[in-house]
């Protein structure tokens, strides 16, 4: 995909709903390579389906390793009993880091040549500690670029030692790929851990899955695993994958952002996953949670304010992310510790998440170890421009819950979700309701502006008269000597106006300016103004802006088929030329101005065919929009069929 595709999530207002979950990443790579390794065959379910998993089924296929789809995300594995078959090829394995550490540690050790490579940040996560283990161990491994970093070669092992060191504070993935090669060696091994080992809980995943497998580790606390001469991995017949805990995070969190309830199925109090913790750090900024053997549920705090804490992270360390989003709705400051491994993930995810919150606005101080997070003084989110990604799709996952405080939010490159959750966007829109917008369009004067209005308060919505935009604009043209046809000129003004609507009243930088927007000449000057695409493209954030809790009536030409193409209702409100001209004509003689209908009629079919020709958002009934012919309406029987026809669709 190209660098310039993205995705825009409408503000959202509340959150509910129940979500599956896909499969664990982190335990579908451990239990697709163990099977692999073991005697037996195994049929895996529930695998995840993403690019992670994708790279690891490839490379055990490629390394002769009987891999069969059986639909469903289900596989059929036939082990190699710890005997791999092609011991010379070449693996590209992405940024798969679940695949990448792993397989090295196994491929070193038993008794092939390979060589592994990944994709350009690949080449940047470090790998040199447990290279150096492996040596230790009798490995021989060649760095192919820079050292310390893949890509790697590999060439058979010689006999050597039994114990090996690893620093356990830069990747919990290179202590799990070393206990699952250790089997390989025949005899009795030991990893001993220096200094202290980060992630914990993703090595008691690994020891699990070993142990689902046959295998049996003897460990001394945090500082020392043996595994016995003879060990070898079985396997159990068929293995069901949990659901992801930290993909659960970004719903659980949405609960809470969102007044909930969302539940997530698939991984709950029974999980070997440390991720599920989460929801306890969630609780102590007052989400409500519940929780049973295999789902997860979250709510809203009960006075519907979320707040700071100072959390060591080092339990949770891909959910914390989503924590550092939540903390933007929170009160007070959040402050996340104990994350340097953060660094060397998919992208350096402290520096990118300091750099993608403060484009909503929050105040944010980042550390070696550490992110601290102040949210906007505004309940309303700002973000300057898109949320970038960084091929990472934690960034990605996390970022989407900030459309809950912004007048919607832009996700760049979203299809990095595929790494392990190619479907979240879709499972996610499932569990939130975005603010909802009325969008009435209609023929110069056909009533929509009062209809909408009135609309508008009945609902307590806001409301947004995007005509009144374009004669604003025209106006401040006028004050700033801005000719009408200098089409980059107005562009560049619509985006520094300040513009309101308040209580019936229309204010232009901080000025009522009310009775000039009615007008004819306003009116033409709108319809000149707003034929430029330039112009149109500028005033688009400032519309979409006015979408804010708890709901929007916009009225205008492309509120329907542009600006707000997800309004839940859409209205196309007309009446006959006469009508209208009938219309304008006594509110003209109210305002005590002279009027000439014939000439009123006149106008307005010249103006309707002019709208209609126009190249620019040209008069017509929107794609979804529903007619309503107020020649014979009223005003008051007008308003009453848009509330119909709104709440039965609510």
């Amino acid at each position: 995909m190209t660098q310039h595709e993205s995705i825009d999530l409408s503000p959202l207002m509340s959150a509910r709903g129940t979500v599956r979950l896909p499969g664990s990443k982190s335990i579908s790579n451990r239990v697709l390579l163990l099977a692999a390794l073991s005697e037996g065959t195994t049929v895996v379910r529930d695998l995840l389906k993403s690019d992670d998993t994708d790279r690891m089924l490839d490379a055990l296929a490629t390394l002769g390793i009987g891999v069969e789809s059986l639909g469903d995300n289900a596989y059929r594995i036939k082990g190699c009993a710890g005997d791999i078959s092609n011991k010379e090829t070449k693996l590209f394995l992405g940024n798969a880091g679940t695949a990448f550490r792993p397989l090295t540690a196994a491929l070193a050790l038993s008794g092939g040549s390979y060589e592994l490579s990944g994709v350009a940040r690949m080449h940047e996560r470090p790998i040199g500690d447990l290279v150096e283990a492996l040596r230790q161990l009798g490995a021989d491994i060649k760095y192919l670029g820079n050292e310390g970093f893949p890509p790697l070669q590999i060439s058979p092992a010689k006999l050597a030692g039994d114990t090996a060191q690893v620093r356990g504070d830069v990747s919990s993935q290179f202590l799990t790929g070393l206990l699952m090669a250790l089997p390989l060696l025949g005899r009795t091994a030991k990893v001993e851990v220096v200094g202290e080992l980060i992630s914990k809980p993703y090595i008691e995943i690994t020891l699990a899955m070993m142990a689902r497998f046959g295998v049996q580790v003897e460990r001394d606390g945090w500082n020392s695993f043996t595994v016995a001469a003879g060990s070898r991995y079985v396997s159990p017949k068929e293995m069901f994958v949990e659901g992801d805990a930290s993909s659960a995070s970004y719903f659980l969190a949405a609960g809470a952002i969102g007044a909930g309830p969302v539940r997530v199925e698939g991984v709950g109090s029974d999980s070997v996953q440390g991720d599920v913790r989460f929801a306890e750090e969630l609780a102590k900024m007052g989400a409500r949670i519940t929780m049973g053997p295999n789902w997860m549920e979250a709510s809203g705090p009960a006075d519907g304010k979320l707040k700071a804490i100072d959390l060591d992270c080092n339990h949770i360390p891909d959910a914390a992310m989503t924590l550092a989003v939540a903390a933007l709705f929170a009160e007070d400051t959040t402050t996340l510790r104990n994350i340097a491994s953060w660094r060397v993930k998919e992208t350096d995810r402290i520096a990118a998440m300091a750099t993608e919150l403060r484009k909503v606005g929050a105040t944010v101080e980042e550390g070696a170890d550490f992110i601290r997070i102040t949210p906007p003084q505004s309940s309303v989110l700002n973000p300057q421009s898109g949320i970038d990604t960084y091929d990472d799709h934690r960034m990605a996952m996390c970022f989407s819950l900030a459309a809950f405080g912004a007048a919607g939010v832009r996700i760049n490159d979203p299809k990095c979700v595929a790494k392990t959750f190619p479907d979240y966007f879709t499972e996610f829109a499932k569990v939130t309701q975005a603010v909802p917008v009325i969008a009435i369009d209609g023929p110069s004067a056909s009533g929509k502006g009062t209809v909408a209005q009135r609309v508008a308060d009945a609902l307590g919505m806001h409301y947004l008269d995007s005509g009144a935009l374009y004669r604003l604009l025209g106006l401040a043209a006028q004050r700033h000597g801005v000719a009408l046809d200098d089409e980059s000129g107005l562009a560049a003004l619509a985006g520094k106006v300040d513009i309101r609507f308040e209580k019936g009243e229309t204010w232009l930088d901080g000025e009522m300016v009310g009775d000039e927007l009615r007008t004819e000449e306003a009116g033409s000057a709108a319809s000149q103004v707003a034929s430029l695409p330039q112009v149109r493209a500028a005033l688009l954030d400032k519309q979409r802006a006015f979408r804010q809790s708890p709901g929007l009536v916009a009225d205008g030409r492309d509120m329907a088929s542009v600006v707000f193409t997800d309004a839940v209702l859409k209205v196309f409100l007309t009446a006959s030329a006469e009508a209208r001209a009938e219309r304008r004509y006594k509110q003209l003689k109210e305002k005590g101005m002279d009027a000439n209908i014939a000439a009123l009629l006149q106008d307005i079919q010249a103006r309707d065919e002019r709208d209609m020709q126009r190249s620019v958002a040209p008069l017509q009934q929107a794609q979804g929009a529903s007619l309503l012919d107020t020649t014979p309406l009223n005003i008051e029987q007008a308003v009453e069929e848009v509330l119909t026809r709104y709440r039965v669709l609510s």
